[in-house]
């Protein structure tokens, strides 16, 4: 088992720096590799699936919550297997950074998915559902309401400070929170890309046979836009609280499925949507 000390190890590179003023030290710096998703069905091939740029740590909750995203299964039992790829001829460090998903014969993979063979960003997200109408068509509904006010939700940033250790070393990544129904907080995930520390909790929550989070709240440390809100939909998530600013499509698709948004959620005070 991977030791929570060691997840952070691992998202940590120190490098040589030189201050304005000619001085000379070592500066911890947040990794980020590229991550291969693969697909394999029953005792088939694998076939590559996405690709996106992560830090390292919790690889296969972030591709667990991905395939949830897409589509790509709809319950924890669908999903089979997911393991780091253990192919010999390739590199240690290659194999490290991919991982294959195995899954039922139920599960259904888009048509794009497989055309596309597509390329995440960690700055601009999946490319995946955009519209509403697709959600709809995948059979997702409206989420269960919110057991929280406002003011409760928009306190619950305040878990982010006291969690992002990569963050506090380092300064330069994303954070995601589950906080359960009783206000504990559940699952803490950080990555380069705000989309995938999401997908990591999200995974987290899969894998352990969570799903739907009704009355569950998603904390995110930087902007929300629309595949923020999109996951957290797909996921049953009651309401999400953000540090920083909502996009009007995210807010769209809140209000469609009924999810509560509190944003620039700081000190205690934010905008519900």
């Amino acid at each position: 088992m991977i030791r929570e000390e060691d997840e952070a190890r691992s998202a940590i590179a120190r490098v040589r720096a030189h201050r304005t003023d000619g001085s000379e030290f070592l500066d911890s710096v947040v990794v980020e590799e590229p991550l291969q998703i693969r697909l394999r069905r029953g005792l088939g091939d694998d076939e590559p699936l996405a690709v996106t740029m992560r830090t390292p740590g919790n690889d296969l909750e972030l591709a667990a919550g991905f395939l949830l995203a897409e589509g790509v299964v709809t319950t924890p039992s669908q999903l089979r297997e997911v393991i780091v790829c253990g192919d010999r001829t390739l590199t240690p460090r290659q194999r490290a950074n991919t991982v294959v998903a195995t899954v039922d014969a139920s599960a259904v993979t888009p048509e794009r998915l497989l055309d596309r063979r597509f390329t995440m960003s960690s700055a601009c997200g999946v490319c995946g559902s955009t519209q509403l109408d697709d959600l709809r068509a995948r059979g997702i509904g409206n989420v269960t309401p919110t057991p929280h006010d406002a003011s409760t939700l928009a306190r619950l940033t305040e878990e982010l400070g006291k969690r992002q250790k990569v963050f506090s070393k380092t300064g330069g990544l994303h954070a995601a929170l589950l906080i359960a129904p009783d206000l504990s907080v559940r699952w803490v995930r950080e990555d380069v890309g705000r989309h995938n520390a999401v997908d990591k909790v999200i995974g987290a929550a899969l894998m352990a046979g969570e799903l739907p989070l009704a009355g569950w709240s998603l904390v995110c440390s930087g902007r929300l836009g629309f595949e923020i809100v999109q996951k957290a939909v797909v996921a049953g998530i009651s309401a999400i609280s953000a540090v920083s600013a909502p996009t009007s499509l995210a807010l769209e698709t809140a209000h469609e499925f009924g999810l509560t948004v509190v944003a620039f959620a700081r000190n205690g005070s934010g905008n519900r949507y």
